[in-house]
């Protein structure tokens, strides 16, 4: 059974223009939001001990505190949990994120994104540079010490040298967690219909990502998967409960879980939702390849790689002789590891084309 559970808050003021995710700009309705969330847990929430628990969006830090102690109330955690919040750096307020320590949220994700004020402008950001710099501290004051952060590359206008002033503010906060991601123009986003101009070439953006990484990896943190870095025993648990293919619980509007060997989804639309949180929009029981398949490409997104002998266990196989023309092929970019094989740097700017041959 799930030990995890991911909530979905779909509130923000305002949608950033890069954004897909599913998130809404009806604070009026949060509160009414709140109480189906409450349903949908108490229907489909078991009981077990939660080891780690997510607050993602939209914009989690909208929420008052009372609803969130509502939400909090429902789950049992387990003694050694971990209970991650997204918050914005325009809701650092000392009170609040006081708050949220004294009710056992442990590890915070600040959306930051870049330290150019130009370009946070042009992203449709709410936050300036300054009030990045003030959260960190807020929330150290207020007895956070895993604190992550987010870093996109490849944003308009953006250069190498912008991104490397970039790493190094990012760096001076003496934080434990970087996320970054490559800028992506996804479906539903307002830059889907017409994209910005001045965008980082496909090769400059390959070159930001080594830059990252070289420049993370020097300055002790580790890159544990494909967007993630950490410094020692701060990776973070939720995500890797994620790529190791386990179970958990997704509660809230287009919330996704993993249980019972079915992936289902919650319904997208605000009103669906809240007329049906315990419904399950849609479920897909995984056949046998199917889990192979998903165990292969988690697996390679970790920087500990596939263990191939927890594969073979799991499916029958002899991954090294089923898979040897593909190692083979990609031998410059797949390397071995403890436990079976990982992605080198290189194949990690290439893993899109790597992964499609396993499947």
């Amino acid at each position: 059974m799930p030990a995890n559970a991911y909530i979905h808050i779909p509130f923000c003021k305002s949608k950033c223009k890069y954004c897909s995710f599913v998130s809404f700009n009806r604070l009026e309705l949060m509160t009414g939001y709140v109480f189906a969330l409450l349903k949908d847990i108490s229907e489909n929430y078991q009981g077990e001990n939660i080891k780690t628990l997510y607050f993602g969006g939209g914009t989690p830090s909208l929420l008052q505190l009372e609803l969130l102690k509502k939400i909090v109330k429902q789950f049992r955690l387990a003694e050694d949990y971990e209970f991650t919040m997204e918050i914005n750096p325009d809701d650092g307020d000392l009170n609040y994120l006081k708050q949220l320590r004294a009710l056992g949220v442990n590890r915070l994700s600040i959306g930051s994104q870049t330290f150019d004020d130009d370009i946070l402008k042009l992203i449709g950001r709410r936050h300036n540079s300054s009030q990045i710099i003030e959260t960190v501290h807020l929330a150290k004051e207020a007895g956070f010490d895993n604190i992550s952060v987010d870093l996109i590359y490849g944003l308009p206008t953006q250069s190498l040298e912008g991104l490397k002033k970039d790493l190094d503010r990012f760096l001076s906060l003496d934080i434990q967690h970087i996320s970054t991601y490559g800028l992506k123009i996804e479906e539903n986003c307002f830059w889907s219909k017409e994209p910005p101009k001045d965008l980082p070439s496909e090769d400059l953006q390959a070159d930001m990502y080594e830059e990252v990484d070289n420049t993370l990896e020097n300055a002790g943190f580790y890159r544990y998967e494909v967007s993630n870095f950490a410094k020692k025993g701060f990776e973070s648990r939720h995500n890797l409960n994620y790529w190791d293919n386990n179970e958990y619980y997704g509660f809230g509007a287009a919330a996704h879980g993993y249980s019972d060997g079915i992936r289902y989804s919650n319904f997208t639309n605000l009103e669906d939702y809240m007329a049906k949180p315990h419904i399950h929009e849609f479920g897909h029981t995984l056949n046998e390849q199917e889990k192979l398949e998903e165990e292969i490409f988690l697996g390679f997104r970790k920087r500990s790689g596939v263990n191939i002998k927890c594969i073979n266990q799991k499916f029958g196989i002899d991954f090294e002789n089923k898979y040897k023309e593909v190692l083979s092929k990609y031998s410059d970019y797949i390397e071995k590891a403890p436990s079976g094989y990982t992605l080198n740097l290189k194949g990690v700017l290439i893993s899109n084309l790597i992964l499609s041959e396993f499947l």
